[in-house]
């Protein structure tokens, strides 16, 4: 368990991140943050957006559903 501090950025407050989750996490300075809300009342901070990961799985539906399709389109 990493523990975190928040520290005064400005007018705002922020976290600051060990350099090992970020490296972990495969993040630099400038990358975007998602905070999710979770069922049980917490947060999860990923770095994955979770609109797109919902397009994503429509698409793959639509490419799974319409594959002879969009086989003829390739040729």
């Amino acid at each position: 368990m990493q523990h975190l501090k928040i520290t005064s950025v400005g007018n705002s407050a922020g976290v600051i991140l060990p350099k090992d989750v970020l490296a972990r996490l495969k993040l630099d300075k400038g990358d975007t943050l998602y905070l999710i809300e979770t069922a049980d009342g917490g947060y999860r901070i990923t770095p994955h957006d979770p609109d797109f990961e919902a397009q994503m799985a429509v698409a793959r539906q639509v490419m799974k559903d319409r594959r002879a399709v969009l086989h003829e389109l390739a040729k």
